[in-house]
């Protein structure tokens, strides 16, 4: 490896850490959050308030009526007494209540919570609500403020009416799939008159106050967040960091969905939502046992002559890639609606990588049975060997300059004057290029590794395998590993150290150690001088990286020092196979055959650099030429 190597490995680092640090909320934004908490919590507070005085308000209204007039509509369905009717299956337990005739609790089987119990409830009646409302010519239709009844319950469906004056009702059918997929729909039913005749659309609102499910809130919060896929386009998410208030979605959307970091709850439309959606992503305060407040105000169609249902789905499981690809074969929508987004397996060329090499190498080293930190470790393992012979080109590169030093020196010895420095490096290139030597081909094969470490970036945090596997001193693979915890919050560092993240950077330190001094032997001039002016930031990403890595999770850290242990190794086994006298002897021979062969022109990206220097040259002397007149 030569200065380009190195500059290569700090772009780099760069992307990784302006990356990180741009989904990292600055000093000011968090100060800002902090305020916002106090008002979000107070706002909280008042509108928590004003709904009760509202919901006090249309109850006393409603039985005012009631006794007033017995004929009211939905006189029946305003007064009554709540009662849970619970759907299930093996993976799923949805808990509905009669006040509202929604979905009001749900629980995800087979996965652990947060006090090692089996069974993660995703929400309940006191953090989540579903509520439908039509516009009728008279009053409005409210399903939260009515009472259904029951019928047609099984384990896996379910009716709710509630029953209007007139003889007509609003009527819910909720059929749970074998996994889970909960197919629904809404109809009204003799209520045609109750509408204008051009009404075709209802409103929803659906709000949930996200729970944190995982040890690492910081961590958890940067993967949660209102996610939804535009009709004709593509998946977006609303900021995870800062606060969104009815945020205005311009297209229609197929779905909407509150994601955590390893579950969802995602609400679907047969008819998509129109266009011109309201979202809203509120963060919590840390320790409040809350990620984020949820809110989507959605608008679908809706026929009031009750000829058509309005149907709905929702997935409420799991963001397991490969399942969620299964699972969403039972849609009877007809359309593809690449739910399976909700796992961010990132960027184009990384998500490639992720779907169609690490998920499968992954799955079948799981069937195994290996444990997930082997499985880890034999990952690395197999990336190593897959890119072990761009590893070894730009290691023979590095070693072939290295070799060439002393003539090198000899060569350019003369050009030591700043001035003389464009004669240095055509000298340079001559040399190299009479040597068949690339100058960058120690950086060209490590950048073509940059999406592979990118992929194992975006992969590890968010495959829901890591989540609670043990592994050595590691208790849960997918949050950090902490060797010591303290109440209060260090800026920066948070309120722990994870091992694993030291780990990884002294590692960090160690490897760029080695590289610093593999650099030393192949520098020339002012080259060596750059290199020691280097060496700081070669130190200093490493620190840069605890500060961006102790809050991520024990498995990705872990990865990383197996990476880095592995590329010591695989280096230091490279230069104790590698002989010196022998790679020159076969430089020397190179260098004769084109001393022999003099018609033999510079090719390729020497040939490129070379064409670069000459043009520089003459633009220089063309302005000295003009600055001597």
């Amino acid at each position: 490896m030569n200065k380009d190597t190195i500059i290569g490995f700090v772009l780099i680092a760069l992307v990784l850490i302006g990356f990180s640090w741009y989904n990292q909320p600055s000093q000011e934004e968090m100060e800002a959050a902090r305020k916002q908490d106090s008002i979000a919590t107070v706002m909280q507070q008042d509108a928590a308030k004003k709904q009760k005085a509202e919901a006090a308000a249309r109850k006393a209204q409603a039985a005012a009526a009631a006794q007033g007039d017995t004929t009211a509509l939905f006189y029946a369905a305003l007064n009554g007494k709540n009662q849970p009717v619970v759907l299930k299956n093996d993976k799923v337990e949805l808990t509905f209540n009669t006040k509202g005739g929604t979905l009001a609790k749900a629980v995800i089987k087979n996965f652990e919570n947060l006090n090692d119990q089996m069974g993660v409830t995703l929400f309940d009646e006191n953090t989540q609500q579903m509520n439908f409302m039509l516009a009728g010519k008279s009053e409005n239709i409210i399903t939260k403020d009515l009472f259904f009844t029951p019928s047609n319950v099984t384990d896996s469906t379910l009716t709710m009416t509630a029953l209007a004056g007139n003889g007509g009702s609003i009527e819910f059918n909720y059929v749970l799939g074998k996994d889970y997929m909960l197919h629904f729909n809404m109809k009204a039913n003799g209520l045609q008159g109750m509408f204008a005749p051009n009404y075709q659309e209802m409103s929803i609102e659906w709000t949930d106050l996200a729970r944190q499910q995982e040890k690492g809130f910081t961590f958890e919060n940067r993967y949660t967040s209102v996610t939804y896929k535009e009709k004709n386009g593509g998946t977006d998410y609303l900021s995870e960091t800062s606060e969104k208030i009815d945020e205005n979605i311009d297209e229609a959307l197929d779905w909407v969905a509150f994601k955590n970091q390893f579950f969802s709850a995602a609400l679907i439309a047969k008819d998509e939502f129109a266009a011109n959606s309201l979202l809203t992503s509120i963060p919590q305060q840390k320790g409040s046992g809350y990620l984020k407040q949820f809110n989507a105000k959605l608008k679908t169609a809706f026929d009031p002559t009750g000829a058509k249902a309005t149907e709905f789905e929702m997935y409420i499981g799991p963001n397991d890639f490969r399942l969620i690809k299964d699972v969403e074969q039972q849609s009877a929508f007809g359309k593809d609606l690449d739910l399976e987004q909700l796992v961010n397996l990132g960027w184009w060329l990384v998500r490639w990588i992720n779907r169609w090499f690490t998920i499968y190498v992954f799955d079948w080293l799981t069937s195994w049975g290996f444990s997930m930190g082997i499985v880890l470790i034999l990952i690395t393992l197999l990336l190593k060997v897959i890119t072990f012979p761009m590893v070894k080109k730009s290691y023979m590169s590095s070693a072939k300059m290295r070799v060439l030093k002393p003539k090198l020196d000899e060569a350019t010895k003369q050009y030591d004057k700043p001035e003389d420095q464009m004669k240095k490096q055509q000298a340079m290139m001559q040399l190299y290029s009479q040597y068949g030597v690339s100058p960058l081909g120690g950086c060209l094969p490590m950048l073509i590794q940059f999406p592979i470490w990118m992929a194992m970036f975006f992969f590890v945090p968010n495959a829901i395998q890591l989540r609670r596997e043990s592994f050595l001193w590691i208790s849960d693979l997918s949050t950090y590993d902490p060797i010591i915890e303290w109440g209060t919050q260090i800026w920066g560092i948070g309120d722990h150290l994870s091992l694993t993240c030291i780990l990884f950077c002294v590692a960090n330190v160690l490897y760029s150690y080695m590289t610093m001094r593999q650099q030393r032997d192949q520098m020339v001039g002012q080259q060596a001088e750059q290199m020691k002016m280097m060496q700081w930031m070669m130190y200093l990403m490493p620190v840069m990286f605890f500060f961006m890595f102790n809050d991520y999770s024990s498995g990705l850290n872990f990865y990383y020092f197996i990476s880095l242990f592995f590329s010591a190794a695989i280096m230091w086994t490279l230069r104790k196979t590698t002989n010196d006298e022998k790679l020159l002897a076969i430089l020397e021979a190179k260098y004769k055959e084109n001393k022999n062969n003099p018609q033999k022109k510079t090719s390729g990206l020497a040939a490129r650099l070379e064409a670069m220097q000459k043009q520089a040259e003459e633009l220089q002397k063309q302005r000295m030429n003009q600055q001597k007149r």
